[in-house]
């Protein structure tokens, strides 16, 4: 099992959302898995989340359910030592898990 799950939960920014993962896939440390939660989006979000190819990404679509139960869908699909949660309009640092 990886080291982290990283947790996204995301409604109707896909713009954003983009920036969010691209930061967890240029990480240094490779031990992690991402979860998104697309929380009922309405907009070209879940085309995007199809899109996605890397292994080490788990994608949960619901139906509209607010943040807080995004955030538990994600920790209950997580299979990580270590649970992060980063919002789809933030972005790590390359180096923000190793350190």
């Amino acid at each position: 099992s990886p080291f982290f799950s990283v947790i996204i939960p995301t409604y109707n920014r896909v713009t954003l959302l983009q920036n969010a993962v691209r930061s967890v896939l240029n990480q240094t440390i490779r031990d992690w898995q991402l979860v998104i939660v697309d929380d009922g989006s309405t907009d070209s979000t879940k085309n995007y989340l199809h899109s996605l190819k890397d292994p080490r990404i788990t994608v949960c679509i619901q139906k509209k359910a607010e943040r807080s139960t995004a955030r538990n869908k994600g920790i209950e699909v997580s299979q990580g030592r270590y649970v992060c949660f980063l919002d789809d309009d933030d972005e790590y640092t390359e180096q923000y898990l190793e350190q």
